[in-house]
C-alpha cells in the first residue's frame, strides 16, 4: 500500500563451527516479543537461530533508536486484533475487496516466510536444513507456515494450529470456537482454518500441548493432525495443564528438531494403543504396547475421562498395570450417559540428561498415544456398565500431586496447587458437604483455598471465582479445616452456594483473581511448606 513492511528479529549462529549449521526460525507468541533467549539455547545446540518480532513489541534490550518492527500501512499485530477474525476491507488491512489477505494471519505468514528466506541467504546456514516452531499464536504461525512452504523440513507447534474453530461443538451447544469472523465464514474457514493446512504440510511435525489447553483444544490437535499425510507425526501432552508444559514434554521440541536437522537419535515412535468398550464385566479398558526399540521405558499413565469439554477435563489416571510387553488398566465410570476418552503418557528414559532454561536437568521425555473417544450411545451400544462409586475422599495424597498441577512450586509465597478433580460426578461436591483438609505446617500462616466455577463453561453459566482465607495456626501434630460452600466469597461478596458448577479447587500460599486491582505484597511466610494430608467432603446430617 506504498510502504515498506519490516520486520526485527534476533539472529545468531555458532561462531567457528565447521560448515554449514542447521537453522531454526522461532515465532513468539501473542503479548510477547522475539526471545533472545530462544536464539541463545538453539545456537548453543549448533543451530543458526532466528527470531522474529512479528507482534512489533519493543525488542530486548533495546536502546532509543535501534529498529524494531514497523508493518508500514498494515498491521497485523495485536494492536489491531479484530484483524485475526477479518475478511472485510478497511484503513489497516491490505486489499480495498473482501478477501483472506485482509486477514492478520495472512500478513504474518508472509512475514515469517521471509524469515525462512533470510535464513536460507546467510553464508552460515544449510538451506537445506531449516525447521520451524512457535508456541500459542507461534503455533498457529507454525502450521500456517509449514503448509504453504515447503523449504520447512521440520516443525514444532505448540499449543496452537488447531483446525475447525468455525465449525459447531456440541458440548457447548453448536457453538464455534470461532463465531466473530467478519465476512464469509466459509471462506475463512476454506482459506485460514488449519484443517486446510494440515493436507499441504510435508514435514515431521511433534505437537506439544497441555491436556486442558484452551487455545489448541486437544480433540481438534488430533482431529487436525490427522489430515497430514505420510510424515512422521508425535504428540507430547501434559497432564492437567493449560498452556504450559511439564519438562519431559518440553524436551521433545529440541530433540526432534536434533533428529531432523542434526540426525540425532530418533524418539519412539508414537505409541501403539487400543481400547475395548465391550468386555465380560462391562467395565471399557485399554491398552498400551510403546515403541521400546529406543529408549527403555520409565513408566506408563492411563488417562481417561467423561468429560466432552477439552478444557475443563479432569484425567483421571486408571493405574496402569504392566503385562508382558504391554500396560493395561481398567476404566469404570459413574454413569453410562456421558461420553468416554482415553489417552496414554509413555515415559522413557534418556540416554542422558538434557538441559533446557530454567529447568533442572531433565532424564526422561514423554510421547502421547492418540486420543480414543466414545460416544455414551456407543458406549451403551458394547454393554458398558456403571460400575464405579462416588467418592467423598479426594485425595489422600499418597502420590504426591499427581492428581494436581502446581504453579510456582518451590516458591513459599506464591506456591499454587489447582485440581479439576473435584468437577468430575465421582468427587464432585455433595450439596450439603464440607471441605475438609488435613495439612501439618509448622508456621502460622495464611492460605487461600479457591474455587472457579464455570472456567471455561460460559454455554453453562457465568465464570465466578470464589475464595476462603484461614490463617493455619503453627503445628507439630496434623490439623483439619473444614469449609462450608459460603465460607467461600466472590469479589463482591457473593458467597458460593453449591459446589455442583465448580470446575477448579485450588490450594494457595497467595492468590488474588485478575482484574480485582493491584497484588497485594504477600505476606513473609513462616517456617517449612505445608504438609497435606486428606483433602475430602464432610457430610452433614440434615436437622
Amino acid at each position: 500500500k506504498g510502504k515498506p513492511a519490516r520486520m526485527a528479529a534476533f539472529y545468531g549462529f555458532p561462531e567457528g563451527a565447521k560448515g554449514k549449521s542447521p537453522a531454526v526460525l522461532h515465532m513468539h507468541g501473542g503479548g510477547q516479543r522475539a526471545f533472545l533467549e530462544e536464539v541463545k539455547t538453539y545456537v548453543g545446540r549448533g543451530y543458526a537461530a532466528l527470531s522474529v518480532n512479528w507482534g512489533g513489541r519493543e525488542m530486548e534490550n533495546a536502546t532509543p533508536g535501534d529498529p524494531n518492527t514497523d508493518w508500514g500501512s498494515v498491521d497485523p499485530t495485536q494492536q489491531n486484533v479484530p484483524g485475526y477474525f477479518n475478511l472485510l476491507p478497511g484503513d489497516k488491512f491490505l486489499v480495498d475487496h473482501e478477501s483472506p489477505k485482509n486477514n492478520n494471519w495472512y500478513l504474518l505468514t508472509l512475514g515469517c516466510r521471509r524469515g525462512i528466506t533470510f535464513l536460507e541467504r546467510q553464508p552460515e546456514v544449510d538451506a537445506k536444513r531449516i525447521g520451524i516452531f512457535g508456541h500459542s499464536m507461534g503455533g498457529n504461525l507454525t502450521m500456517y507456515v509449514a503448509g504453504c512452504d515447503d523449504r520447512v523440513k521440520v516443525a514444532a507447534p505448540s499449543v496452537g494450529g488447531q483446525g475447525y474453530r468455525t465449525e459447531p461443538h456440541s458440548m457447548m451447544g453448536g457453538k464455534a470456537q470461532q463465531e466473530n469472523i467478519k465476512g464469509d465464514t466459509a471462506l475463512f474457514a476454506r482459506t485460514l482454518g488449519f484443517e486446510n493446512y494440515a493436507p499441504r504440510i510435508h514435514c515431521p511435525v511433534m505437537h506439544l500441548s497441555g491436556t486442558n489447553d484452551f487455545h489448541g483444544w486437544m480433540d481438534d490437535v488430533y482431529r487436525t493432525n490427522a489430515l497430514i499425510k505420510n510424515q512422521p507425526l508425535r504428540y507430547a501432552f501434559s497432564p492437567h495443564l493449560n498452556h504450559r508444559f511439564i519438562p519431559e514434554v518440553a524436551v521433545t521440541r529440541p530433540l526432534w528438531l536434533d533428529h531432523f536437522l542434526k540426525d540425532g537419535p530418533a524418539l519412539p515412535e508414537t505409541p501403539k494403543s487400543e481400547w475395548e468398550l465391550k468386555t465380560a464385566d462391562g467395565v471399557p479398558a485399554m491398552r498400551v504396547m510403546p515403541d521400546k526399540s529406543s529408549l527403555p521405558i520409565a513408566r506408563v499413565d492411563i488417562y481417561y475421562s467423561i468429560d466432552p469439554d477439552p478444557r475443563a477435563r479432569f484425567w483421571r489416571d486408571a493405574g496402569a498395570i504392566k503385562k508382558g510387553e504391554a500396560w493395561e488398566a481398567k476404566l469404570p465410570v459413574t454413569s453410562t450417559d456421558e461420553p468416554l476418552y482415553a489417552f496414554a503418557n509413555v515415559y522413557y528414559a534418556l540416554p542422558k540428561a538434557e538441559s533446557l532454561p530454567h529447568l533442572a536437568p531433565i532424564t526422561e521425555v514423554c510421547l502421547s498415544t492418540l486420543l480414543h473417544s466414545a460416544s455414551n450411545n456407543e458406549l451403551k451400544a458394547a454393554g458398558a456398565k456403571a460400575t464405579d462409586d462416588r467418592s467423598l475422599l479426594i485425595d489422600d495424597f499418597v502420590r504426591g500431586w499427581h492428581d494436581w498441577y502446581q504453579l510456582n512450586a518451590g516458591n513459599k509465597q506464591f506456591w499454587e496447587n489447582w485440581t479439576r478433580k473435584i468437577t468430575d460426578p465421582k468427587w464432585r461436591g455433595p450439596e450439603s458437604a464440607k471441605l475438609a483438609i488435613t495439612l501439618t505446617m509448622t508456621g502460622t500462616n495464611t492460605i487461600a483455598i479457591v474455587v472457579q466455577e464455570n472456567e471455561w463453561r460460559s454455554y453453562r453459566g457465568k465464570r465466578a471465582t470464589y475464595i476462603c482465607r484461614r490463617e493455619i495456626a503453627g503445628d507439630a501434630k496434623s490439623q483439619t479445616i473444614s469449609l462450608s460452600s459460603t465460607d467461600f466469597k466472590a469479589a463482591d461478596g457473593t458467597a458460593l452456594t453449591s459446589w455442583s458448577q465448580i470446575d477448579q479447587l485450588g490450594i494457595c500460599a497467595n492468590f488474588e483473581e485478575k482484574g480485582r486491582g493491584q497484588r497485594p505484597a504477600p505476606a513473609k511466610w513462616n517456617g517449612d511448606f505445608p504438609n497435606f494430608h486428606r483433602l475430602a467432603w464432610q457430610s452433614v446430617p440434615k436437622p
